[in-house]
């Protein structure tokens, strides 16, 4: 087949864009590299059936062969983005999802839309489950990446019931592995760094705020099933493994063999107190659930930043 991935210089698209060539499909990455890197894709630029395209699918797409597949990835995602991008990141969840939407109503192609746990907020119910409506401050700083991906949900099912366009929607959970950006500012790559140089780790608030974190090979594994299901309404993808940030990172300390401290910092505004998925329906519907443990994860993401 021929597949669009957008963002897939991204931590996650890279990953998507190898399994998919892994599979022999045609891959035409689409990335503007605003937080995507070059670096995640050099391997695949000698492959004939790879393709880059530098391009911001905000301002307009358009591709000349058919295809059969999109897979919307593109939006900056991490919360030290949220104040460098905050435009950027509302334009690609709304014109930008709107372009890849109107390119596979031109395709009759299949379209899965990564949204994310951030569209539940600070969450009232732990875990959260797909029928939850969420507990959003539409306002915040947070608010640029939460309502654009629950906008762009919206979006997909208005094309999906006006136009039957073949829809799916992954709600991706804290995802971690290799090809992280160090300056992401998320939990894994900044307590990884700073334990394997020693430094501070920086904890926010007391710490007590939970996480839950799928490996990257699962988080790609999730994402195929449920593109290769007939199911139309969103579902989570993510770990049901829930720790406080104060454990994880001294679980990243002791694993990393570290003589850094523990430092506390105040917490950042509307930062979700709890984040867990119910993955229920991704059990039932996808017979997915995560397959790497926590520790076997850390392990492999420890060494990719040891060797960059």
């Amino acid at each position: 087949m021929k597949i669009i991935v957008t963002g897939g210089a991204g931590f996650i698209g890279a990953h998507l864009c190898e399994h998919l060539l892994n599979e022999n499909h045609k891959v035409i990455c689409i990335d503007n590299l605003i937080t995507g890197r070059k670096e995640n894709i050099k391997e695949f630029l000698g492959n004939k059936n790879f393709e880059f395209i530098e391009k911001d699918i905000s301002d307009s797409i358009s591709y000349k062969e058919k295809i059969d597949w999109i897979f919307d990835l593109a939006s900056p995602a991490s919360p030290v983005d949220f104040k460098r991008y905050p435009i950027e990141i509302l334009k690609v969840g709304s014109y930008g999802v709107l372009n890849m939407l109107e390119l596979a109503k031109k395709n009759n192609a299949r379209f899965l839309l990564s949204s994310t746990s951030e569209v539940y907020g600070d969450p009232e119910i732990n875990p959260q489950h797909e029928d939850y409506w969420g507990h959003v401050n539409p306002i915040g700083v947070r608010s640029v990446y939460d309502e654009s991906k629950r906008f762009a949900e919206a979006l997909a099912m208005a094309y999906h019931r006006k136009h039957g366009l073949d829809i799916r929607i992954a709600r991706i959970f804290n995802t971690f592995g290799p090809k992280m950006r160090l300056d992401d500012g998320r939990a894994v790559p900044n307590f990884i760094d700073q334990a394997l140089n020693n430094r501070p780790i920086t904890v926010y608030g007391d710490g007590s705020q939970t996480r839950s974190f799928c490996y990257i090979s699962d988080q790609i594994d999730g994402l195929m099933k449920l593109m290769n299901s007939d199911h139309h309404l969103p579902i989570n993808i993510g770990n049901t493994q829930e720790l406080s940030i104060l454990e994880f990172a001294k679980k990243i300390k002791k694993m990393c063999n570290s003589k850094s401290e523990i430092t506390f910092h105040p917490l950042p505004k509307d930062d979700p107190k709890q984040r867990r998925p119910n993955i229920s329906k991704a059990k039932k519907i996808l017979a997915w659930e995560p397959k790497v443990s926590l520790e076997k994860g850390l392990e492999k993401t420890i060494n990719y930043f040891k060797k960059d």
